[in-house]
């Protein structure tokens, strides 16, 4: 979606985080109780997480698009197309979104379409979002598990997104893959997204699986993702490829089938061992490294609060596999181009001071916009209304943090005094626990009412 008519900058420019590195952070808290040591604001970005989210929306056309085809295998490339295309937002953007404060909310309303999210559990951190539009409806969940392993962080969005087409009667259901950030004690910070992506139409029995592979696995070939559509008795009927960082094309069978003859080299792993051969791996972290580390029992627990470090052996896709901190090189002659392909979905160009601006997308630029006239119609939960991220916004760097700092000391207050009252438990207002029906598992359903806007009392989150 054009934002031609919304901001194309921020108020001001980020401040430089040159001086300052998580890795600091870890190191100077030994012996501290880590458990309570929250991240510094200069390594956030001005949104909430629950904004973030709202990101999902910004190729929503693909839904529409979607609705339109006639044949429920277009339904899908599209349906996928749109899948990929709701993380390539996330390329180059290491600012670590707000962690939302228990009811918190976040709306938004375009020509298309309107979306609601609710923070509705905190322990867990448990986010919930609605949308909706004349031809698809949008819901899910998110619950963010962040790890440290030692030179990663890799970030697990737990949770199952549906995509409802009422023309169609159909629903599609994914989770999303998981996000690694590379080099946090040394070298220029970076991410990639990995692991696999299954798509599921629950009333026809079509299924993509996508595979996004990690630079460890295939390091000649950047942000590449591949897969098939395929039917209900798991024939493959076309093949999708592409960069979840800038496009995704389409392709049939038989095309792919000749190209892959005579380009077999461009789609297997250059090491059949996979990254984890990869000498520069945490896996192969020096053992007194790992066990120094490991003493620190140093983690992350959702977006803010440091925790205790999973015993686990990292996945591939948080394997360190540049060599000396660098972010893996391209080689473009690896790229896949095949014959008869059509393009589903390309990146909007980002403006050209997004670097600037929290390398922002232009989307991503007006979702903290303050329009006029928006304050007095606004929940008075929204987002938008938080201090701390409109003095980030405005470069108020000190005012931010202590701004942060209190309305953490707020909501750990809010909590003390509702513990063992009968009757205070917190209970999210638009949002409730029930059975996704498309999947049988519990979730996070819209009760439906906000925007008739009788907001009630206001909780004073703030």
């Amino acid at each position: 979606m054009c934002c031609i008519c919304f901001r194309q900058c921020l108020p001001v420019p980020m401040f430089s985080r040159n001086d300052f590195s998580i890795w600091s952070v870890l190191k100077n808290s030994i012996g501290k109780e880590l458990s309570k040591i929250t991240m510094p604001v200069v390594f956030n970005e001005p949104l909430s997480f629950l904004q973030r989210i709202v990101e999902y929306m910004e190729y929503a056309h693909l839904l529409k698009i979607a609705s339109e085809q006639s044949d429920p295998v277009h339904r899908m490339q599209y349906l996928c197309a749109f899948a990929v295309s709701a993380l390539a937002s996330n390329w180059d953007r290491l600012g670590k979104p707000f962690n939302p404060l228990l009811g918190e909310t976040y709306e938004l309303e375009r020509n298309d379409y309107r979306v609601i999210c609710e923070q509705v559990s905190h322990h867990p951190p448990i986010s919930a979002f609605h949308a909706d539009s004349e031809d698809f409806i949008f819901h899910g969940s998110i619950h963010p598990k962040l790890k440290f392993w030692g030179k990663s962080v890799e970030i697990q969005p737990k949770g199952t997104v549906t995509v409802e087409l009422p023309k169609w009667g159909e629903a599609y259901t994914w989770s999303n893959v998981n996000c690694c950030v590379h080099n946090i004690i040394v070298g220029k910070l970076w991410i990639e997204q990995y692991g696999t992506m299954e798509i599921v139409n629950a009333v026809t029995g079509h299924k993509a699986v996508l595979t996004f592979k990690p630079a460890g696995w295939f390091s000649k070939d950047l942000h590449r993702v591949e897969g098939f559509i395929m039917d209900k008795n798991r024939k493959k009927l076309h093949f999708l490829y592409g960069k979840w960082t800038e496009f995704i094309r389409c392709t049939d069978i038989a095309s792919y089938e000749e190209y892959y003859k005579e380009n077999a080299h461009k789609f297997r792993s250059s090491d059949s061992k996979g990254p984890s051969s990869n000498s520069d791996s945490p896996v192969h972290t020096p053992k007194k490294v790992l066990a120094k580390l490991n003493s620190l029992k140093v983690g992350f627990k959702s977006q803010n609060t440091l925790t205790e470090v999973d015993d686990d052996v990292p996945p591939p896709g948080c394997e360190d596999g540049a060599e000396g901190g660098d972010i893996p090189k391209c080689d473009s002659t690896y790229s896949i181009d095949i014959p008869n392909s059509a393009t589903l979905w390309e990146a909007t160009p980002r403006p050209a001071n997004a670097s600037e601006f929290y390398q922002f997308t232009l989307f991503a630029m007006s979702l903290n916009e303050m329009e006029p006239g928006m304050e007095k119609k606004l929940c008075p939960t929204d987002c938008r209304l938080r201090p701390d991220i409109r003095k980030l916004e405005n470069g108020d760097l000190d005012g931010a943090a202590a701004e942060k700092n209190r309305l953490e000391e707020k909501q750990r207050d809010a909590r003390k005094s509702r513990k063992g009252k009968k009757g205070q438990e917190w209970k999210p207002r638009w949002f409730c626990q029930g059975t996704n029906p498309y999947t049988g598992q519990e979730d996070w359903l819209y009760t439906g009412g906000y925007w008739d806007r009788n907001f009630g009392a206001d909780p004073q989150i703030f």
